[in-house]
């Protein structure tokens, strides 16, 4: 039997290079060792309370990016979080055992508190547990995860094993993070200030769709600051990003040029930007040109949507039947 690997991206709109070698760039090498679960988060993106129209055309781009990536939907189980309601079942079981104060103490719910203290919905509060259903549906064991969702994995363990403890069962198994590199991976973003995000506005992150010409200009735009004022001096968090980012997307001879030329205070900006943009063009075109073509797809993308909903339910059912019973929901 092979491990059952379970991960998912919320539909907000565009895959981003963070989340493609943050997550996607895992998925497309998991699918043959592993029977995995992809799933587009529709359901959680309803904390930012999208538009019926901008939900549907988000949840699009997320599965028609997916399958550009090279996601195989016969090698995989990609699917669309709503499409199986067994999902928002086990969160409500879940929900009745998660407790306030370790919700309340989640560190991404208090960021999100911060950022948008106008919109503190229960569903932020109760995101971790969804996360957690999300995983323990398919009783899932590897989780590829980036740094910032650690905590949350931490939290559907405790969830997971806190209903084997009060059911007296052994249940669900416990899941860990997963990556094929020897670290999760963190990309940055081009604002300076930490991971590439789309909440964080369309300047900070690359869209494995922009066109050359927009990836040239969010990149000549990316936060900088005047160059280094001594030789080997640490590089402060916006220059480190961007070295961050050259890692990712650039041959280890070029990103070993321009640490040299940083280290000797003879770097030029311009040209680290310029090549930096490049890299990214030439990494990002592949996906971009099969983006084009599987977005004109309907009836393909109709299939697909279909044919994932019936795999990941029928794993679901299964779950839901089985933990209703140990709860004690019996028929008369």
């Amino acid at each position: 039997m092979k491990e059952t690997v379970v991960s998912g991206i919320r539909s907000t709109g565009k895959l981003h290079l963070g989340n493609y070698y943050g997550a996607v760039k895992n998925f497309v090498q998991m699918q043959n060792d592993y029977n995995c679960y992809f799933f587009i988060a529709d359901l959680h993106s309803l904390t930012t309370h999208p538009t019926p129209a901008d939900l549907h055309g988000n949840i699009k781009h997320v599965l028609v990016e997916y399958l550009a990536s090279g996601i195989d939907p016969e090698n995989s189980t990609i699917y669309i979080q709503s499409d199986v309601p067994e999902i928002a079942e086990l969160y409500l079981y879940l929900n009745m055992n998660a407790y306030m104060g370790e919700l309340e103490r989640s560190t991404s719910f208090k960021d999100k508190v911060r950022a948008n203290p106008d919109n503190v919905n229960a569903g932020l509060l109760t995101y971790p547990v969804l996360m957690a259903a999300d995983i323990l549906i398919h009783k899932a064991t590897k989780v590829p995860v980036g740094k910032d969702q650690e905590q949350h994995l931490e939290m559907a363990r405790t969830f997971g094993n806190r209903f084997n403890r009060l059911y007296n069962t052994e249940y669900f198994p416990e899941p860990y993070a997963f990556s094929y590199s020897d670290k999760l991976v963190k990309v940055p973003g081009l604002d300076g200030k930490g991971k590439m995000g789309k909440s964080e506005g369309e300047a900070n992150a690359v869209y494995l769709s922009d066109d050359p010409e927009t990836i040239r200009k969010k990149v000549m735009r990316a936060v900088s600051d005047g160059g280094p004022t001594e030789e080997n001096q640490a590089k402060p968090e916006p220059i480190q990003n961007l070295f961050d980012l050259m890692k990712v997307v650039s041959n280890a001879d070029t990103l070993a040029h321009f640490e040299d030329l940083y280290s000797k205070m003879q770097i030029r900006y311009g040209d680290f930007k310029k090549q930096l943009a490049e890299d990214m063009i030439i990494a990002t075109a592949p996906m971009r040109e099969r983006i084009q073509d599987i977005a004109k797809d309907d009836s393909y993308l109709r299939q697909v949507a279909k044919h994932g909903a019936l795999k990941a339910r029928e794993s679901a059912q299964k779950t839901i039947r089985e933990v209703r019973s140990l709860i004690g929901f019996k028929s008369f």
